[in-house]
C-alpha cells in the first residue's frame, strides 16, 4: 500500500519534470514546452522510508516518456548526478527528488516485481486520519513467477539513446525512457494507462 498525503508541492511534480525532462539528452523536450501526465504508477519500499513513482508524461501529441522518480527525506550519497530537484511538501517537509535508474532501491523493487509477477502498489490518500482509496492513473505488471528475488543494494548507470542500463548483481534492468520502441528479449514489466501499454522495463539476468 502506498499512502499519498493531500498537501502542497512546490515545485509540483510536473514542474519539476518541464525543468528537468529538456536537459536529459534522450527527451526530446524543448524549453519551456507543456508537459502533460498521461499515467503514473507507484511501488512500495520495503522499508517504508523511500517514494518509488513512475511518471508517463508528453508533450502534446509526442512520444510517451517515462520519468522514474524516487522521492526521500534526505539525500542519497553518491546520486548527486541524478538529483532532479528538492521539493517542499506541506506534510512531509523537504523531499530530495532523484531520477530512480540511480537510486538502488528503486532497482529492488521493480526488479522484485517484473521477477516475481507484482503489481502497482495499491494508493491509499490519507484524509483526517484515516485512508481513503486513491486513484488509478495506470497499472503495471511483471510477467515472472518466481517466488522471491535477490536483494539489489547498488547500481551502475550508462544510458545509450533513448534507453537506460542498470547494471545490478542479478543482472541488468533495462529502461525504455521512450515507450514504444522495440524491447529487448527477457522479463517485462508492462504499464497499462488508457486505452496504451508498453513495456516499460525489461530485465536481463547476469
Amino acid at each position: 500500500m502506498a499512502v499519498i498525503h493531500q498537501a502542497q508541492l512546490t515545485p509540483t511534480k510536473l514542474e519539476a519534470l518541464s525543468d528537468w525532462l529538456p536537459r536529459q539528452p534522450w527527451s526530446g523536450v524543448a524549453a519551456g514546452a507543456e508537459l502533460l501526465q498521461v499515467g503514473r504508477f507507484r511501488f512500495d519500499d520495503p522499508a517504508g522510508e523511500v517514494g518509488v513513482e513512475t511518471m508517463l508524461v508528453r508533450v502534446g501529441e509526442g512520444p510517451v516518456l517515462q520519468a522514474p522518480l524516487t522521492y526521500r527525506a534526505a539525500p542519497l550519497e553518491g546520486a548527486e548526478e541524478f538529483l532532479v530537484t528538492t521539493m517542499d511538501h506541506s506534510v512531509l517537509g523537504p523531499r530530495w527528488v532523484y531520477d530512480a535508474v540511480g537510486d538502488p532501491v528503486y532497482a529492488d523493487v521493480l526488479h522484485r516485481a517484473i521477477v516475481t509477477g507484482g503489481t502497482e502498489a495499491d494508493i491509499q490518500v490519507a484524509v483526517d486520519g484515516r485512508f481513503e482509496p486513491g486513484p488509478e492513473f495506470a497499472t503495471a505488471r511483471g510477467s515472472g513467477s518466481a517466488s522471491d528475488a535477490p536483494t539489489i543494494t547498488s547500481v551502475q548507470v550508462a544510458t545509450v539513446g533513448t534507453v537506460t542500463t542498470i547494471t545490478t548483481a542479478p543482472g541488468d534492468l533495462v529502461v525504455q525512457r521512450v515507450l514504444g520502441g522495440d524491447v529487448p528479449a527477457g522479463e517485462t514489466l508492462t504499464a497499462s494507462w488508457g486505452d496504451d501499454h508498453s513495456a516499460v522495463l525489461v530485465t536481463t539476468p547476469s
